[in-house]
């Protein structure tokens, strides 16, 4: 999967991936309307205001960028409906031939761990039968449990060829409170990137490991040690656009071969026609701007890297 990752960032030209993080309040007030007069005010008709604007979206970028991220937060919030559109806009997003990386911060140890593996990655037997839970390509791990939290995700990332992307240093601004802590006089964040390098060892692609880390964009010089710490590793870059990150202080994040990272924007694209950049778009055209969000970014991210 992550060669997969690697063949469809060259092909497009893009190493973006779309953040499908939606909130009512990014929502056009026609969508809402309408799923409200057919479900009513409820958890239903929530579900599908964001089922309908994640379409939009989708139908929008998907020849643009080789993945999209949904955060299962957003989700989760409208409880087993929302549940049910997390994985009706996985199974869309796979029909439009996009990669999926499931951010859902699992970790946990022993079977419960592997629990979260195989629901999100893997296959579950049921009786003779087994079935494929919500079948991301990737996901993010929380690695705070150590080798026992995130060794049950590379099992079962073995057995499906799939990836991992696990926190190392991320994008928001109180993550200094544990991550920059020192630990026999390092920061923390350098040691669990050495945990990554280091787990990805065991799970090699032919270039980079299936293994991979997330490293925000609002710490480029952070960036720029993770990369030499951990060169096979794919970094998924959060913060880019509404976070404050840019193309600029994204170049440490990739190798010299302009490859190994893939930057991602959330509310930057699925919100773009709030911004006032694309606010010629309007609401009822917001997928329109989304496209245009997309295509600006690809462009600072490849101006930035000299391609």
């Amino acid at each position: 999967m992550i060669q997969k990752l690697t063949d469809k960032i060259k092909k497009t030209g893009a190493p973006v991936v779309v953040g499908l993080d939606p909130m009512l309040d990014y929502i056009p007030g026609h969508i809402t309307q309408k799923a409200y007069r057919e479900y009513g005010e409820t958890l239903e008709g929530a579900a599908e205001a964001v089922w309908q604007f994640n379409k939009e979206i989708v139908d929008n970028i998907y020849d643009l960028v080789p993945a999209v991220k949904p955060q299962i937060a957003m989700y989760e919030q409208f409880g087993i409906e929302g549940l049910k559109v997390f994985k009706k806009t996985l199974d869309y997003c796979r029909e439009k031939g996009l990669l999926i990386i499931g951010d859902i911060k699992r970790g946990d140890i022993g079977s419960t761990s592997k629990a979260y593996a195989v629901g999100h990655l893997g296959k579950v037997q049921v009786g003779s039968k087994v079935h494929a839970g919500f079948d991301e390509d990737f996901a993010t791990v929380n690695p705070y449990f150590g080798t026992d939290g995130v060794k049950p995700f590379i099992d079962v990332c073995k057995e499906e060829k799939k990836g991992i992307f696990i926190l190392v240093k991320t994008s928001n601004p109180s993550s200094g409170e544990f991550q920059d802590r020192l630990a026999d006089g390092r920061p923390l964040y350098e040691i669990v990137g050495e945990k990554v390098a280091e787990w990805g060892e065991s799970y090699m692609g032919d270039s980079y490991s299936y293994v991979g880390a997330v490293v925000g964009a609002t710490y480029p010089e952070m960036g720029k040690a993770l990369r030499r710490i951990m060169p096979k590793a794919y970094i998924l870059v959060p913060g880019y656009g509404a976070q404050g990150g840019k193309g600029a202080d994204l170049v440490s994040f990739f190798n010299e071969d302009g490859l190994g990272a893939i930057v991602n924007s959330s509310r930057g694209i699925i919100a773009a026609y709030k911004q006032e950049k694309y606010a010629k778009y309007g609401e009822a055209c917001f997928g329109e701007a989304a496209r245009a969000a997309v295509e600006d970014m690809r462009d600072d991210i490849t101006q930035a890297l000299g391609r």
